[in-house]
């Protein structure tokens, strides 16, 4: 039975009438995407209630590592990033590939600090999600959303039902809703939104290892990934993570003919065989199961807006399609997202706050767009394995231009100013084509 007292709507646009299981905003998910956009909006005074179908904390397949870009965002929201915190720092990024090895720091910017992180997704979820709490968001956790609530009038979300484990199928109702629920984003289908065919796609497995290396300063990506005689678009990592572990493993695009094709675990085995033997790497020293992961690369669900329902992270496939960085742009997301609604809510009538909520996905595109565009024709280039190889091997050489990949891969530029190497990618994001 499903339990739901709708909102009363004043003709100010107001809710009336409203109940415990009532908010401004109802946030579905709470991982870095959730959380920021519930922090934000209960920053700008309003009443928002977050739905996380785990309890905390709760394991996410992940790199665990944070660039420059999840360092600002987590600054922003007045997180302390200290070592006594438990964060552990990184300097740069520590490429392998075409038998050469190369150091290459992150770039000095005003932008951006200049360093990363490391942090398990257990402890960093969680952190973020106290961190709405403690701005006012209301969490409840162990409730699993089963579907939209939809006015038959008007077609438009005006809540969700959801049932916490061996309960009671209840309703909570909106004024509006976002959509936080990671890849699959049940709440997006239930909606009508699907995953578009035409974006990259990517898939991660990873798994922790006692090991030497855990107090690595830098992250250590590896660009020859084979697969038998075949060269893989996708490369591996190790971050150590300051704790006795690293976190290894590796991702691959679907821009490949192996794609789908291809045993990730042995592969992963096969890989890490290779790594000499006083790193650990090894079965006796494997620390946790090894998982995998979907990576929803360059916008692959639009639109982000549709009838009251606003998509942040991975529901909306936000992940970067340069180096599957997913972090970052959910919490980034959920600003840019926050601030839409918290700038909606405030407008009288109901077609000015359609107005500004509908201007959500070009507020997107403004941010990403370009940028966005260039790595589809990254990860398409990339699927060739003849010119992966070519990049690979005369890249490495130059380790000036390993710093501009640096810079284009991680999107650190200082959008003002900068060096030559900012002004050309900024450049670049500008005038590649922006589809909706």
């Amino acid at each position: 039975m499903t339990e739901h007292v709708p909102l009363a709507t004043r003709a100010d646009g107001h809710p009336g009438g409203r109940t415990a299981d009532d908010a401004d905003v109802i946030v579905v998910g709470a991982g870095p995407a959730g959380a920021t956009t519930a922090y934000y909006l209960a920053q700008s005074g309003l009443d928002v209630l977050v739905l996380e179908k785990a309890t905390f904390p709760r394991e996410k397949v992940c790199g665990d590592g944070l660039t420059p870009r999840g360092v600002k965002a987590l600054v922003s929201m007045g997180i302390p990033v200290s070592a006594n915190g438990g964060w552990l720092r990184n300097k740069g990024l520590r490429v392998i590939g075409a038998g050469l090895r190369l150091e290459v720091p992150w770039p000095e910017l005003s932008s951006y600090p200049g360093y990363g992180l490391v942090r398990t997704r257990e402890d960093l979820d969680e952190t973020l999600a106290r961190r709405a709490q403690s701005a006012g968001a209301r969490l409840l956790e162990g409730v699993t959303v089963t579907g939209p609530v939809v006015d038959d009038r008007t077609g438009r979300i005006t809540g969700v039902t959801a049932s916490a484990e061996g309960g009671t199928e209840r309703g909570f109702g909106a004024r509006v809703i976002v959509a936080a629920d990671g890849n699959s984003s049940r709440l997006s289908v239930s909606m009508g939104l699907r995953k578009r065919d035409d974006r990259p796609l990517g898939v991660a497995v990873r798994t922790y290892y006692r090991t030497p290396r855990h107090d690595d300063d830098y992250l250590e990506s590896w660009l020859d990934l084979w697969d038998g005689d075949r060269l893989l678009p996708g490369y591996g990592w190790i971050f150590g993570m300051g704790d006795g572990t690293s976190n290894v493993g590796l991702g691959l695009l679907n821009t490949s003919a192996a794609f789908g094709n291809t045993d990730y675990r042995l592969l992963l085995r096969q890989w890490l065989n290779g790594m000499p033997e006083e790193w650990g790497f090894t079965e006796d020293n494997r620390t946790a199961p090894v998982r995998g992961a979907a990576l929803p690369m360059g916008f692959n669900r639009t639109p982000h807006y549709y009838r009251g329902l606003l998509l942040a992270g991975d529901a909306g496939g936000m992940v970067n399609p340069f180096n599957g960085e997913g972090i970052a742009y959910a919490m980034e997301t959920g600003e840019i997202v926050a601030r839409t609604i918290a700038q909606a809510l405030a407008r009288p009538t109901a077609a000015e706050r359609e107005r500004v909520l509908g201007g959500y996905p070009q507020a997107l595109r403004d941010a990403y767009g370009g940028y966005y565009a260039l790595g589809r024709v990254f990860v398409q280039a990339i699927g060739h394995p003849r010119l992966m190889a070519f990049a690979t091997r005369h890249g490495m050489s130059r380790p000036a231009l390993m710093r501009f990949a640096l810079k284009l891969l991680a999107n650190l530029t200082d959008p003002r100013g900068g060096d030559a190497a900012d002004r050309v990618i900024n450049g670049l994001a500008k005038i590649a084509p922006n589809p909706k």
